[in-house]
């Protein structure tokens, strides 16, 4: 039996990344965003150290599929389609989800923030979504 190829972690991470990026988007963002104003900051609160224990991990295991990829290849249209879905993913969080959470953790809850960080998030399910076809086809 041989080990797992680079090809085949590309694609677990994958799965693992637009399952949990799924659960975020149906579940979590929604309950978030109902929040009443007199609970956000406990809620947020709670919610900013719960996730905290998934995503970094989620990230790192994300983060390393791809660079496996990068340094073993294979080099493909599907496998850097794949790449680029899971950066689109990762540079969404940091440039936009992170600094919203900042915010919304500082300042309260506007209608602004939580759409930017709504909107954010479709477009992490997005990335992740067709980073796991790109996966799957490669």
């Amino acid at each position: 039996m041989t080990g797992l190829t680079a090809t085949e972690a590309l694609l677990a991470a994958s799965g693992l990344h637009l399952g949990f990026q799924a659960v975020v988007t149906v579940v979590v963002y929604p309950a978030l965003a109902s929040t009443t104003a007199d609970r956000w900051h406990e809620v947020h609160a709670a919610h900013s150290r719960r996730i905290s224990y998934v995503v970094g991990p989620l990230y790192v295991v994300v983060a390393a599929a791809c660079v496996w990829v990068l340094v073993a290849g294979p080099h493909t249209a599907w496998t850097f389609a794949a790449l680029a879905g899971h950066a689109v993913a990762a540079g969404t969080t940091a440039a936009v989800a992170a600094p919203a959470h900042g915010r919304l953790g500082r300042d309260g809850p506007s209608d602004r923030e939580v759409g930017r960080l709504l909107v954010a998030d479709r477009v992490r399910l997005a990335a992740t979504a067709a980073a796991f076809v790109a996966a799957l086809l490669a």
